[in-house]
């Protein structure tokens, strides 16, 4: 089993949301409720405060920087639309966009739309146009779907998603692979909450259960899916898990791989 990591940019800069969503009221309310209940530390607190005074709310170069000395392939889902609480310009995209791509990450579409064809094929048309990468992937902001979903987005032309979390192996439709997920930073540690409720080693073995199991179903890939915005102190669990996961793979002798080298080994 090899593992392929990836990273969703659901935000860049705290001034995206100011009158346009409840993002940032939510988000004080959420850190709040998080140090009463004992979850973070009171530097973390002060240190999401100190985020939103220096409007940051990217980690993008510091992932980058980690996964490359440690040898992981950056791949990150970035998008060009907005919706359902990601409000970051395509100004601000491509700006990341151009440290990806000198830096040697992986880039393909953080998804917006999901259940119409035009809608998809406009989104795809804007992203080439945009980034001048002529074949790319996708995932699907909350990994909306619906039953047509993946066969609108193969119609469209992508060359692989990944908006499935299951326990399978990747598979065809028609020309596009879709590559099924098992892990996400938010489902471990938030545990089908809208904040933290699990502290840092039941993260770990909730995740080990996880590993286990697709161990257990003798899955090729081991899809995880991990969000810029944590890679930083202000969220020492999310950090601290991160950073334990990729040592543990590194331990075990996994050997970590993005999508199109997985598509490369699968088609040969």
């Amino acid at each position: 089993m090899k593992a392929i990591i990836s990273h969703d940019i659901d935000h860049i800069k705290v001034t995206e949301h100011l009158f346009r969503d409840l993002i940032v009221p939510k988000s004080m309310a959420r850190m709040s409720m998080e140090l009463m209940s004992g979850k973070i530390s009171v530097r973390e607190y002060i240190l999401r405060w100190s985020d939103f005074f220096k409007n940051k709310w990217q980690n993008i170069d510091e992932l980058i920087t980690f996964n490359n000395v440690r040898g992981i392939p950056s791949s990150f889902f970035i998008a060009v639309n907005k919706g359902v609480g990601l409000n970051y310009s395509n100004v601000s995209a491509l700006l990341w966009i151009e440290q990806m791509k000198l830096r040697g990450s992986e880039i393909g579409i953080h998804g917006i739309e999901f259940d119409n064809e035009d809608a998809i094929k406009k989104e795809y048309d804007l992203f080439s146009s945009l980034t001048k990468i002529n074949t790319f992937g996708i995932r699907m902001h909350y990994v909306r779907n619906t039953s047509k979903t993946f066969q609108l987005l193969e119609n469209c032309g992508y060359k692989y998603d990944t908006t499935e979390h299951s326990f399978k192996n990747p598979y065809k439709i028609g020309n596009m692979w879709e590559f099924p997920f098992q892990i996400m930073d938010g489902w471990i540690i938030e545990n089908g909450k809208s904040w933290q409720s699990r502290n840092l080693e039941e993260a770990k073995q909730s995740t080990l259960k996880l590993i286990d199991k697709a161990h257990n179903e003798n899955l090729q890939y081991l899809g995880i899916d991990f969000h810029d915005r944590y890679f930083s102190h202000s969220f020492q669990t999310w950090l601290d898990w991160y950073v334990w996961l990729i040592d543990y793979l590194i331990q075990n002798k996994i050997e970590f791989v993005n999508y199109n080298q997985a598509i490369l080994e699968l088609e040969k």
